[in-house]
């Protein structure tokens, strides 16, 4: 196939850095803490994927193990398998995990502060269910030809209000006129590893297994809303150990928030109706003296006949921030 030329004139706009500022609240951040502290921050762009373990331990590299962590997590979710190995990565470096959730801690956040000994709130947090839902390679396909996301409560609650019509008909056939069954047993098996997942997490400091089960099974089938807010009100009352943040902490957060928002902010050039350039910062983590970040660089093309977006020149790749003498030097680096 005949590779599109690039449409790129000029110099393209990219996200701005802002180490200098962030590391500065980090300074503050540890000492008002007391120990060492963390940044796990995804956009909406960007989600809690495999590639943030490796990204994370980049980060932790040379760090002596410790007591304690602080880690400040913001993020609409993700892969729950990545939630779990990246609280494994952080135990194998510090006995405690104390996590910091002032904003959206969803999905597969949510799993990552289970892990946590303690969870500090705020007035703007919350948590959320982590009922599974899924893009599988058979999935039904919305109008501009892409996989839609399918939910196991939902799938679950067709079959129940039919049983509850008493009727005598076998619910399957009608169900996979629209869905392959290949995708219900997919949303089973997640399910299933969904609960597994959140026991396992919570083992790591939960001595009692039938309050860890019940919090697992709570979280993935008694909310009706994937994203019920869970405050910390209800995860009070859900069982977990919740603490409200310290004020000046809090606001150190929102500062930080702040400006990982204006680093993340899309930069979108449109060269005409088909094709367009993206730069934004998608993942970012974040210790004292060390930033790694997950940036997009690409080219977009809509292919009409195939009704569908394709991305072309490709310049997306990881960046570590570090300080050398009295210098921050920008490094890429790749994760394969």
């Amino acid at each position: 196939m005949k590779r599109k030329r690039s449409l790129r004139k000029g110099r393209v706009a990219v996200s701005p850095i802002l180490t200098e500022k962030t590391q500065r609240i980090f300074s503050r951040l540890n000492r008002v803490l007391g120990y060492p502290f963390l940044s796990y921050w995804t956009s909406t762009g960007g989600s809690i994927c495999q590639n943030d373990v490796m990204a994370m331990a980049q980060l932790l590299r040379g760090q002596k193990p410790g007591q304690r962590l602080g880690l400040f997590i913001k993020s609409e979710g993700g892969n729950p398998e990545a939630a779990l190995r990246l609280v494994h990565l952080m135990r194998n470096y510090f006995e405690r995990l104390v996590l910091f959730a002032p904003f959206e801690c969803a999905s597969a956040a949510t799993m990552v502060a289970l892990g946590a000994d303690e969870i500090h709130m705020g007035s703007t947090s919350f948590l959320t269910a982590v009922d599974t839902s899924l893009k599988h390679d058979l999935s039904p396909m919305d109008p501009r030809n892409n996989q839609v996301s399918v939910s196991h409560d939902e799938v679950i609650r067709i079959l129940r209000l039919w049983g509850e019509q008493r009727s005598k008909q076998n619910p399957y056939p009608e169900v996979y006129k629209y869905l392959h069954p290949l995708v219900i047993g997919s949303l089973d098996r997640s399910s299933s590893l969904s609960i597994r997942i959140c026991e396992e997490l919570l083992g790591y400091h939960m001595r009692d297994a039938a309050r860890a089960r019940r919090i697992s099974r709570d979280l993935n089938s008694a909310y009706p809303s994937h994203s019920y807010p869970i405050t910390i009100r209800e995860a009070r009352r859900l069982g977990l150990k919740v603490c409200a943040i310290e004020k000046e902490v809090e606001a150190l957060l929102h500062e930080l928030n702040d400006l990982y928002s204006t680093m993340s902010q899309p930069i979108v050039k449109d060269y005409d109706e088909s094709n367009s350039h993206n730069n934004e910062i998608c993942n970012l983590l974040e210790r004292h003296g060390a930033q790694v970040y997950y940036q997009v660089d690409k080219d977009w093309h809509y292919t009409k006949d195939e009704r569908r977006w394709q991305a072309l020149h490709d310049k997306s790749a990881w960046h570590i921030v570090e300080r050398v003498g009295r210098r921050w030097v920008n490094k890429t680096f790749f994760i394969r």
